[in-house]
């Protein structure tokens, strides 16, 4: 029989979502379950650096957990120990603390209250005596991907056709539409999130688990058994199953 493997989408510094999420996965495989968290742990949400604080206490204790980076949590990091402000892959009128992206919300989770008074520096050297760097070691450390026999799980996913030791670390945290747009089959299983839809999606040669968290809507928790994958609720397991053309 196949160990079940569990995955959560994006959980953009919701909390409260993400503790009820583990306790889902602890009724139905119980308290060493394996879960792959799918990246984007800050930003939007309430509670960045309580999640941060979650997973690297789970980290520290053993759990069988693993973590990839989502390109919230670069930005974050970025932000902190380089001052780094917009990435490159933003509009050019977005930046971290625009409120689209929601780098106040962590910083306020940190205690860091950003004005329209303010300069960048300022929030900058607040934002570095705040944030403890085990939290930005953390995510510093965080890998790209992690992949599982037929399943590759993902923050945003892979460029079509590139040999996955070749994938560009801008294309797994950023990639969307090459991505998106691909109907043909992938090596793997991709499972992914970044681009938030209403629900959790089966597209057949990817499963998008991120279900708009960051928005107030929920956050995925799913169930894997080889290629088979079930969404939990709190009344159990509900089917995955392929959107049909």
């Amino acid at each position: 029989m196949t160990s079940p493997l569990y995955a959560i989408g994006d959980i953009h510094g919701q909390l409260d979502m993400l503790e009820n999420a583990l306790h889902l996965i602890e009724q139905d495989g119980g308290p060493d379950a394996r879960v792959v968290f799918l990246g984007d742990y800050v930003d939007r949400g309430p509670n960045s650096s309580g999640v941060l604080n979650l997973l690297i206490e789970g980290q520290r204790a053993g759990r069988n957990w693993i973590m990839v980076k989502g390109n919230h949590d670069r930005m974050m990091a970025r932000f902190v120990q380089e001052g780094e402000i917009a990435d490159k892959h933003l509009p050019i009128m977005l930046n971290w603390l625009h409120p689209r992206l929601g780098g106040v919300e962590t910083l306020a989770s940190y205690g860091v209250e950003v004005s329209d008074d303010d300069r960048i520096f300022q929030v900058i050297q607040r934002a570095c005596a705040a944030v403890p760097p085990a939290h930005i070691d953390f995510v510093n450390a965080l890998p790209l991907y992690h992949r599982e026999g037929d399943l590759l799980f993902v923050h945003a996913g892979i460029r079509p056709g590139i040999p996955l030791e070749q994938q560009a670390e801008d294309d797994l945290v950023w990639i969307r539409h090459e991505f998106l747009q691909e109907t043909g089959p992938h090596p793997w299983l991709v499972v992914h999130g970044h681009t938030p839809c209403d629900r959790a999606e089966h597209c057949g040669n990817r499963i998008n688990l991120d279900a708009g968290a960051g928005y107030g809507r929920s956050l995925a928790v799913a169930v894997f058994e080889g290629r088979d994958c079930w969404l939990l609720t709190r009344t159990g397991r509900v089917p995955l199953t392929p959107n049909p053309l």
